[in-house]
């Protein structure tokens, strides 16, 4: 399967570098690079790449804005961030624009790679600094009282959450709660689809904005190292 991305970016050294960065995967093929947020939601609506690779200071419309119109079009195209700035506040405006990654632009070039095979899957790209930055953001503000659609979880799928919030893999999630990789994946799909939420960026925004790991800790509920019953 070919994963199909468009590229926003205003300089175009840095258009043209990434796309021949990513048109030397077998599996990866560009299908179009602007300049502007405005021409990047057109794109968007014109070719529905599966990734867009997206800027954040950039003319007409910023990236992060572009980001939001794509992501609410009722589409399933995924934007990873690319910005050469690695500020708190635009890490915290993406994910909530919808972004399904955040990638510096000096990272190593296979790290771009993977971040568009991640997202293309509908998985999401947070790196652990990324993680640390919204557990110490949230975790700062006052708690609010009712987290929507929490109460639709089983108690199986909270601890799945919990998990996600934490940045556990698949993987991992399923050595923490000692069940099978296809059940954690059945369990996050279903924790996604009940909460409403994009993916799993999305997810770990929604537990720390609610405080949910710590009000399973403060009212005694089994932690996610307890056996699946």
């Amino acid at each position: 399967m070919t994963i199909r991305v468009a590229i926003a970016d205003d300089h175009t050294l840095v258009r043209e570098g990434f796309r021949r960065l990513l048109e030397s995967e077998a599996d990866i093929r560009v299908v179009g690079a602007v300049g502007d947020g405005s021409q990047a939601v057109e794109l968007a609506k014109r070719v529905k790449p599966d990734v867009v690779l997206m800027d954040i200071r950039m003319p007409r419309l910023d990236g992060l804005a572009a980001t939001r119109k794509i992501t609410t079009g009722g589409g399933k195209t995924r934007v990873v961030i690319l910005t050469t700035y690695d500020l708190d506040e635009y890490v915290f405006d993406a994910l909530r624009a919808g972004a399904s990654g955040f990638l510096l632009k000096d990272s190593p070039p296979d790290r771009l790679i993977d971040a568009v095979r991640v997202a293309s899957s509908g998985d999401a790209l947070l790196s652990p600094s990324i993680t640390r930055r919204l557990i110490e953001e949230f975790t700062k503000r006052p708690t609010p009282q009712t987290a929507p659609k929490l109460e639709n979880l089983t108690r199986r799928e909270r601890d799945v959450l919990a998990c996600l919030a934490r940045g556990f893999s698949n993987g991992e999630i399923a050595d923490e709660l000692f069940i099978s990789p296809a059940t954690v994946k059945s369990h996050v799909a279903s924790v996604l689809n009940k909460l409403e939420l994009r993916d799993r960026v999305q997810a770990v925004v929604y537990a720390y904005q609610y405080g949910l790991t710590e009000r399973q800790t403060e009212q005694g509920q089994p932690s996610p190292r307890s056996p699946e019953g």
